[in-house]
Formats: structure tokens, sequence, C-alpha cells
């Protein structure tokens, strides 16, 4: 996905190495953490000499958004990857070790975020996923951009159920209403669909759902 954003010129990615801006003659970029314990810190210098390369790359700090991946961040969901989607230059900065200096999520990151709670080896994983949920919503990416609008999540619910050929497989049969040829009625099944599979699996999702949908009532 990231790559057809590339060749349809949708996204515009350059991945720098921080090794090019490392200390010493070992190109260090990461050392033990004063006060003492275990693990490694990546340095401020090496990282903020990287990001204002980055930033010279990109064209500038307008609608700049300097991204860190970390369990501390807002969790990434559809409406974040919308959000950032809008931001017309983005930096990720994938960290690694035990972290990165403080003092560059102080100077230069402008939003923390979370894939999940839990540990990974290394911030290129959040930062290909981060990437690779933006990339497919861009226009351009996708053949059909409408498939991507109606995934799981674009109406703050899960999606709906999906069948394809053959129409009976080990005795399980498509609904008979996806064969009706009856659009209404398929438009309000798979609503329906949604809405059983949400209130079921993500009771929190449900209920945020039910009230943005007070909200819009409200509001006419």
């Amino acid at each position: 996905m990231i790559r057809k954003s590339i060749n349809s010129n949708s996204a515009d990615i350059s991945i720098i190495d921080l090794k090019n801006f490392g200390v010493g003659s070992y190109k260090q970029i990461d050392d033990s953490p004063y006060g003492g314990g275990d693990g490694m810190v990546m340095m401020a210098e090496p990282l903020g000499k990287a990001i204002n390369k980055s930033i010279d790359i990109v064209g500038g700090v307008e609608d700049l958004q300097i991204i860190f991946p970390t369990p501390q961040g807002i969790e990434w969901d559809q409406k974040a990857v919308l959000d950032l989607s809008k931001a017309k230059r983005l930096i990720i900065v994938c960290g690694h070790s035990k972290g990165i200096d403080e003092r560059i999520i102080k100077k230069y990151i402008t939003k923390e975020i979370s894939v999940g709670n839990y540990v990974l080896s290394n911030g290129e994983i959040p930062a290909m996923l981060i990437l690779d949920s933006m990339a497919r919503i861009l226009p351009g990416t996708l053949n059909n951009i409408q498939s991507a609008l109606t995934d799981t999540y674009s109406y703050g619910l899960y999606d709906h159920p999906h069948y394809t050929k053959p129409r009976i497989f080990e005795d399980m049969i498509v609904p008979e209403v996806l064969l009706s040829g009856h659009h209404g009625k398929i438009k309000e099944w798979r609503q329906n669909k949604r809405e059983i599979r949400t209130k079921k699996k993500n009771p929190k999702l449900w209920m945020e759902f039910l009230k943005l949908e007070q909200q819009e009532y409200e509001n006419g």
C-alpha cells in the first residue's frame, strides 16, 4: 500500500538513516542512561540533526507534524488516521532500546501515538503501521477509494460480514438478502450487522457510536 501511494504520487516518502548523524568514528547513536539502569537511550544530538535534516527534506515546518510512536501516546484509531492524513508534512521518529532522550520529545515532537499496550523491539514497526493506514485513504492510492471509506471503523463501527462465490460452501449459504438485488434492504442488513457486531465485540466503541448518533440528532 505504501508503494502504491508512492507510485501514484499520492505520497513522497524518504527514509533517514540515523547512523549518518552518529557521534564519533563509530557513529554512536545511543548511550547508557543518566542515573543508571539497564538498557540504552537514543542520544539527543544525532536525533536532533536527523530531524532538522528531515525538516529540510519535507520543505519546512508549515503544517508539519513530528510523530513519535510510544505507548504513552494517544490511541491510533481511524479518527486519528483521518486527522493526521490532513497534514501536508509528516516526520516519524523511530525509537529503539529504552527510548529517546526526553529533550527531543520536548523540543520537536508534536504528537505521541500508541499503536497498542505492548512492547515492540523498534519504532519502525509502528511507523509502517501508521504509514500504511494513512496511505490507503490518500486520493490516488487505491483504484476504488470507496472501498477504503467503507472499511471497519470508517462508520464508527466494525465492518459487516462479507461473502463471495460460491453461493454454498460446506452447507453454509450466503444470506438471501445479499442475492436479492434490493439495494435498500442490503444497505439496511449491512448496517444492522455492523451494529450487532460492534455491540457484541466492543461495547466501548458501541457506546461511543451511540453518543455520536445522539449528538448528531440533537444538532439536527
